[in-house]
């Protein structure tokens, strides 16, 4: 017995496979109990360490205030590097040569370039040219950085979604009178919003994470770093303080890519859809007028 995408198992193959997860279960039991007697051997499992958590200080004092401008920076370089991905990927893709060099320029340029050195590059920018104050410089820098790169990634993202679909679904709509920004924006980019959302979202996961690099390195106040004060305020529970903040960015991250795949689910089903829903007078006079013409 076979199915679509490979063959059945067979009662062989099911004992084996029974026995690998039975080994896996108790070799993983293992680790997490050597982590946990590693980590009470070192007293970091002692009730003193985690208390703090508990309460609301640590939370308004340093997790809330450094999750607020971790999610700050990462909404802004998504609002900005999300339509300029769309552009830049777009103009990758245009007819005209003195449009798709530039572009293509820019983003192998800014894409190859670490996302740190651009933080680095747009600090040392807003120092030197700019008025923007040093309270303020970090959270520039480190939306500069995010967005240059992102950008250049978001564009190739878009580029790769719209050249997947059917060279039939353009000469169709140019066959019908449509121009080529038409063709591109009611045609090309409505079907491969779908095929495009789990790397968009991807990539923003990644645009949250790397916040953290401007915490690490231009003292950008965000949640990772405001786990390095917070462990040394409550007596270097470091191992307490980073294990709550990465729990913060699983949970934030988890949420974005099941709103991601709830959206990717309902524009699916959307396309699905037959058109307009009809209702029960409708469908009696579809039936009678069909049996009218068949008696006739």
């Amino acid at each position: 017995m076979t199915s679509v995408l490979y063959d059945a198992q067979g009662p062989r193959a099911k004992r084996r496979n029974v026995l690998y997860t039975a080994l896996f279960t108790v070799a993983f039991a293992a680790v997490v109990w050597w982590v946990y007697l590693a980590l009470d051997d070192k007293h970091q499992l002692d009730w003193a360490l985690w208390k703090p958590f508990f309460g609301s200080e640590a939370y308004t004092t340093y997790i809330w205030p450094g999750l607020r401008n971790t999610l700050t920076a990462a909404a802004l370089a998504m609002v900005i590097a999300l339509p300029l991905g769309a552009v830049f990927g777009i103009a990758r893709l245009s007819d005209h040569v003195w449009v798709r060099v530039p572009a293509t320029i820019v983003v192998e340029f800014f894409r190859a370039i670490p996302v740190l050195i651009l933080m680095i590059f747009g600090n040392e920018l807003y120092s030197q040219y700019t008025d923007v104050s040093s309270d303020d410089r970090p959270m520039y820098a480190v939306v500069t950085g995010l967005v240059l790169y992102n950008a250049s990634v978001l564009a190739e993202i878009v580029r790769a979604g719209i050249l997947t679909l059917p060279k039939g679904q353009s000469e169709a709509a140019m066959a019908i009178g449509l121009r080529k920004n038409q063709v591109m924006r009611l045609v090309l980019l409505p079907q491969a919003v779908t095929a495009m959302l789990p790397a968009i979202v991807s990539q923003l996961v990644v645009i949250v994470k790397d916040t953290a690099l401007g915490g690490a390195v231009l003292t950008f106040p965000e949640l990772l770093s405001a786990a390095n004060t917070m462990s040394g305020y409550y007596g270097a529970n470091t191992i307490a303080s980073f294990t709550v903040v990465a729990l913060i960015f699983v949970i934030i991250n988890f949420s974005l890519t099941s709103f991601a795949s709830w959206l990717e689910g309902r524009l699916r089903r959307r396309k699905k859809s037959t058109g307009a829903v009809l209702g029960a007078q409708d469908v009696a006079e579809i039936a009678g007028t069909a049996a009218t013409r068949k008696a006739a």
